[in-house]
């Protein structure tokens, strides 16, 4: 059905402000049920793990719960989801949160380590022929996810498939949970914690990110230069007064080109780190492997490795 109840209640809404995103919120759909599922389990696996005195980073779980689910809750629950289809600019905020930044966080709380530790032996077993399935083998290879990332924004900007997004509830719902899904396609191989059968060695992953600018960049300035409205004559026919969609449109080519930039450019930091940590890491398991060959040579017994 038409999305001619969201259309005519658009026009009654009042000019966008920061204070609306405090005021307009949206708690029944599909994507907030998902929010407070994902939150629920992964705060029962961390409990459940607690209890039986194991240790669970504190930071992993503020990275899924606040940063992921939170930032995600940020743009489909508040004032951003009640102006979405009637700002462009309100709407590519909402592209980019939902593709980039909570996937990142997402990607970083480990929530599949998380099942692995906390599941029973069957269930274990059933979560790893799933990782180690063909079928994830090829959606988390980095080509294919990069790929399917890069492609995504193209096919809904310059077809018919944005305007279906603003006529019918559904579908706008559907391809909110797609961004969030291809996103996590795209990072959680290059930034994830959790065990995957594709993970390439930082240098390729590096690469990868720095690939992804350019096309954010190219993306964003062919919106702001088009003189085709996005969703054709949908924001003109809304009658706001306040709102200039060409205008808001150019905006929202500026949100796509700089945040993606600014997006990748953390990404990129973020990969940086690890890649150091995880030197650092091999460093001192041969630094200890050495100091045991050189204890038996001298007829020592080895140092006990704690680590």
């Amino acid at each position: 059905m038409p999305l001619l109840a969201a259309s005519s209640g658009d026009t009654g809404l009042p000019p966008f402000s920061p204070a609306a995103i405090f005021t307009e919120f949206n708690l029944v759909s599909l994507i907030a049920l998902g929010l407070v599922v994902s939150a629920s389990l992964y705060l029962y696996g961390v409990w459940r793990l607690r209890q039986r005195g194991d240790h669970w980073p504190g930071g992993r779980t503020a990275a899924f719960v606040a940063g992921g689910l939170g930032s995600i809750a940020a743009v489909s629950v508040t004032g951003i989801e009640a102006y979405d289809t009637t700002l462009i600019s309100v709407h590519m905020v909402q592209h980019m949160v939902l593709s980039m930044v909570g996937p990142i966080f997402l990607a970083l709380g480990a929530p599949t380590t998380l099942a692995l530790r906390v599941l029973d032996k069957k269930p274990r077993k059933v979560l790893l022929k799933l990782l180690h399935s063909r079928y994830v083998r090829v959606l988390t290879f980095p080509l294919v996810a990069f790929g399917i990332f890069i492609a995504n924004p193209f096919v809904l900007y310059f077809t018919g498939v944005y305007r279906l997004t603003l006529e019918h509830v559904w579908f706008h719902e559907f391809v909110h949970l797609h961004f969030i899904v291809t996103g996590c396609l795209f990072f959680w191989p290059l930034l994830g914690l959790d065990p995957l059968p594709n993970r390439w060695p930082y240098p390729g992953r590096a690469l990868l990110m720095v690939l992804s600018v350019p096309f954010h960049t190219v993306l964003g300035l062919t919106i702001m230069q088009s003189k085709e409205l996005l969703g054709g004559d949908w924001y003109p026919n809304l009658g706001l007064s306040w709102m200039d969609p060409h205008a808001d449109q150019v905006t929202a080519g500026g949100i796509l080109w700089a945040g993606g930039e600014i997006v990748s450019v953390t990404m990129l930091g973020i990969l940086v780190v690890q890649w150091v940590r995880q030197s650092e890491r091999e460093a001192k398991r041969i630094d200890r492997a050495l100091d045991r060959q050189e204890a038996i040579a001298a007829g020592r017994p080895p140092e006990p490795d704690t680590q």
